[in-house]
């Protein structure tokens, strides 16, 4: 008897004496290089393209199916697709034009939808009216046109029977699912089609947050993909958890903010996803950003150290729309002028706010000024740095001095050179880059 209650006990006891199941991690022997990730940081900008058939109804892409749009009706939308206006070398040179350095385009979203001919699913551009390839052709015209060509895609799918959701925000898992079989024959089948006929830079994934989709599945998926190409980049969302920094457990190469300005970070490549508009895919008449809100955001985002990639929806017959050309083109002619405050430099060494960002490289601090309100800009000293000389990029020298505390107190010109973002280059005694981060206040 006494033998049977040890046996007993250790048995009951057994789970809390062993050691806790480790949550999967990538091997860092295959993680993408450093070297890949600070050129992929040095482009800074980029153009996001949200787009498919859901165009014909104005509505979200993938999140309206089954609220705003009946699901047998989105469903069928692709079968009325046919961009005819749809030109791959002017969505480029709108991108290029815009002073951008690489392209990401929705090849799959949520609803399903492919945007190449794939053998996994009917559901795809070549079962449309239009039966041309659209990443194909991106692809093309990026290679041309020296822009970096890469890709979204969802974890997720919701018109696919074996993935087991199949509308946004549903609880039931559908029996008849077989979530194996997605990953291992749809899912990697599709990935696989997509990095050998196209090529990516870089892989942008989504939809990690709902149940059927495991961590294990994240780092078995980061894994097949680097034995397809061991440079391509991937952003963090294929793993789970928050996707805004990264963690000892992110399953990619850098995280990604929505919506939102990520914060100043110097040891971790981020890059801010965020809309010219207020929607993703097309939406008549939908608000879009000012100049001066889409410039700051860029000089923002660079002062925080990540890159911006800035989201348009072309419309249902497959232009942009011409506001939005003309909105991206005066952000490139803007860079034309201040692009050496954001290419290939860090951010910081000063907290971006609502006043004021900086930016560097070298023996160079770059001011980027955001009031053209400001009469005077004081600047937190910097130890152990001289500021020796400053002028207007592309203009007149500005006047400072540095106090005897180490404050460097500038002093403004009545009328700024740019109204959105007039930048001041400083040329310091030492190598910027090594200067400590200072946090500022908000404003």
């Amino acid at each position: 008897m006494k033998k049977l209650c040890l046996l007993f006990i250790s048995f009951f006891f057994l789970p809390a004496l062993l050691p806790a199941q480790s949550t999967p991690e990538v091997a860092a022997n295959i993680k993408t290089n450093k070297k890949i990730m600070d050129g992929f940081m040095d482009l800074r900008f980029g153009m996001f393209i949200h787009w498919g058939p859901v165009t014909l109804r104005g509505t979200e892409i993938g999140w309206s199916r089954g609220n705003e749009v009946p699901v047998e009706e989105y469903d069928n939308l692709y079968k009325e697709f046919d961009p005819v206006l749809f030109d791959a070398d002017k969505w480029v040179k709108t991108a290029k034009d815009a002073g951008m350095k690489y392209l990401t385009i929705t090849a799959k979203h949520h609803d399903g939808f492919c945007l190449w001919p794939t053998a996994f699913t009917e559901h795809n551009i070549m079962h449309s009216q239009y039966k041309k390839d659209i990443v194909g052709e991106l692809a093309k015209a990026c290679k041309k046109q020296g822009i970096r060509f890469c890709i979204y895609f969802t974890v997720l799918d919701w018109y696919d029977p074996n993935y087991p959701n199949h509308l946004p925000g549903q609880k039931e898992i559908d029996p008849k699912a077989d979530m194996n079989k997605f990953v291992n024959t749809t899912m990697k089948g599709e990935l696989k089609e997509l990095i050998t006929r196209y090529h990516p830079y870089m892989l942008w994934f989504d939809g990690d947050w709902e149940k059927p989709w495991t961590q294990e599945y994240a780092v078995e998926m980061y894994n097949y993909l680097k034995s397809l190409d061991p440079d391509v980049i991937i952003n963090n969302r294929l793993g789970k958890g928050d996707h805004t920094e990264m963690t000892s457990t992110s399953v990619g190469d850098y995280a990604t903010p929505e919506q939102k300005i990520g914060a100043l970070n110097m040891k971790d490549p981020w890059e801010t996803c965020m809309t010219i508009c207020q929607q993703w895919s097309w939406k008549p008449n939908d608000t879009m950003k000012s100049l001066k809100e889409c410039i700051q955001t860029l000089a923002k985002t660079s002062g925080g150290n990540g890159n911006l990639l800035f989201n348009v929806g072309p419309m249902l017959d497959g232009r942009m729309e011409e506001r939005q050309i003309l909105r991206l083109k005066e952000m490139g002619d803007w860079l034309k002028i201040y692009g050496e405050s954001i290419y290939n430099a860090k951010g910081g060494p000063y907290t971006p706010n609502d006043t004021f960002g900086t930016t560097r490289i070298g023996n160079k601090m770059f001011i980027h000024v955001f009031s053209d309100k400001l009469r005077s800009l004081r600047l937190p000293r910097l130890t152990g740095v001289k500021f020796l000389q400053a002028h207007f990029i592309g203009g007149a020298k500005v006047s400072y001095t540095q106090e005897a505390n180490g404050d460097v107190l500038i002093s403004l010109p009545a009328q700024l050179p740019d109204e959105n973002d007039s930048v001041i280059e400083f040329d310091l005694n030492s190598n910027a880059e090594n200067i400590p981060v200072i946090t500022m206040n908000k404003n």
